[in-house]
């Protein structure tokens, strides 16, 4: 496309990306800018970052720039730092029967699954085209001409709102299955359809997510549920078989779920969590795999309290655990965020518990926003009365000290906690004392 025939100019790149653009040209190398920045600009949307490719290698970028920092195993980049803003410039890649390859450094390895381990094979603009993903994501803008080189018809795709991978889907998906996740991701975020060939493999190809490492899965999870469009990406993995293998007990609550109060409570939470990134208010993962996971840590509770008659905190206890234990395994959520997740899951019994002190000691507690936050999703879902408590906890919350009082009064013996009884012990039997002679 040349200058004429689209709308993207200079004037909506970062000044930055446009020095690093201008120092590789001058130095003797091709440099583009590529992928979501473009398909932004030519949606009419702010690109989040800018990135670069270029047929310079990796040490050949670092040495234009001396404020250049070389990062990946898997692929090799070089970051370009401008104070907080990073331009992050690649090498366009080969394919691997016969890309160029960098000295001393490891290239194509697949796994036995056709997943591709290590990448550093580099070629031409052309076959780097055909080594992207997803054909809104194949465009390159050059500073030289101002024209916009579309390789894989990618502008139309744009027109059509049409979500498609570039190749065979079931081959691009074992090459790196996270394009499954990022397909959901990028139909959501732009308003867009996934094409019916690269939806397909999906449902079959999505138990091969198990392959990736569990913190690069944490970090692509953060991109689904916090930037806006949790909610539509939570829908969307439900519908097309991802989120049962990235979390299977909550697949198996909502299969079970007659009700649909587990739907519904997710639903509302997510929900709110999108509006919050709306408004720009702070949100946090832990809040959201608290809601994620909830009612299946609640059906291990019970479980546990039918099956080995533990009281309602051991039972509670060992359900949190045995949940967190069997996601990290496939998500790794770090331990902040875990430890997050269990506070506000443990107040949910104690916040039923108001009599004497307890209701103004917990509110002192530094979970207890959030715990009560999430009371309120858990009322929206089941309503009774997890929704009296929920009021009953906004109105001491908005009281006076005398109104507090009054409502812990007003309680009478609902809300005392009752200590779990203890097992009493079998009478010591002692032998008689032998007879004497």
């Amino acid at each position: 496309m040349n200058r004429d025939q689209h709308g993207v100019s200079r004037k909506d790149i970062s000044p930055n990306a446009l020095k690093v653009l201008y120092r590789l040209n001058d130095a003797g190398y091709e440099a583009y800018l590529v992928g979501g920045c473009i398909r932004d600009l030519l949606l009419g949307q702010q690109p989040k970052d800018f990135d670069v490719v270029t047929n310079a290698h990796p040490d050949q970028v670092k040495q234009v720039f001396k404020n250049c920092r070389l990062i990946g195993r898997r692929f090799r980049l070089a970051h370009v730092v401008f104070g907080r803003e990073i331009i992050e410039v690649a090498t366009f890649r080969g394919h691997h029967s016969g890309g160029e390859e960098e000295e001393n450094i490891p290239t194509g390895v697949r796994s036995d699954h056709g997943q591709i381990l290590r990448d550093n094979v580099y070629g031409t603009i052309e076959e780097d085209a055909e080594r992207r993903d997803f054909t809104i994501n194949a465009l390159y803008y050059s500073v030289n001409d101002f024209a916009i080189y579309d390789f894989a018809n990618g502008v139309q795709a744009i027109n059509e709102r049409k979500i498609e991978l570039i190749g065979d889907p079931e081959t691009r998906y074992r090459e790196d299955p996270v394009r499954m996740l990022r397909a959901v991701r990028f139909a959501t975020k732009l308003n867009m359809d996934i094409a019916p060939a690269t939806a397909a493999p999906i449902a079959e190809l999505a138990v091969l997510l198990k392959n990736i490492p569990a913190p690069r899965l944490f970090d692509e999870s953060l991109k689904l549920f916090m930037a806006g469009k949790a909610f539509d990406n939570f829908v969307l993995m439900h519908e097309s078989g991802i989120l049962k293998q990235l979390l299977p007990q909550l697949h198996k609550v909502l299969k079970q779920d007659n009700e649909g109060k587990a739907f519904n409570m997710i639903a509302s939470a997510l929900q709110n969590t999108d509006q919050r990134v709306a408004e720009d208010k702070p949100v946090t993962p832990a809040f959201i795999y608290a809601a994620l996971l909830w009612y299946p840590v609640e059906l291990r509770m019970q479980t546990l309290l039918v099956e080995s008659g533990l009281n309602d905190i051991d039972a509670l206890n060992i359900a949190m655990t045995e949940v967190l234990d069997e996601v990290q395994r496939v998500i790794a959520i770090p331990k902040r965020f875990t430890m997050s997740i269990r506070d506000i899951w443990a107040l949910q019994t104690r916040l039923g518990k108001r009599a004497g002190r307890r209701a103004f000691k917990l509110m002192e507690l530094p979970k207890f926003r959030g715990a009560f936050d999430f009371l309120q999703q858990r009322a929206a879902a089941e309503g009774g009365a997890l929704s009296e408590l929920a009021f009953w906890w906004q109105r001491f919350q908005a009281a006076d000290e005398a109104g507090r009082e009054e409502l812990v009064a007003s309680l009478g013996k609902e809300g005392i906690d009752s200590k779990p009884k203890r097992r009493r012990k079998p009478p010591v039997r002692r032998k008689p004392a032998p007879a004497a002679e």
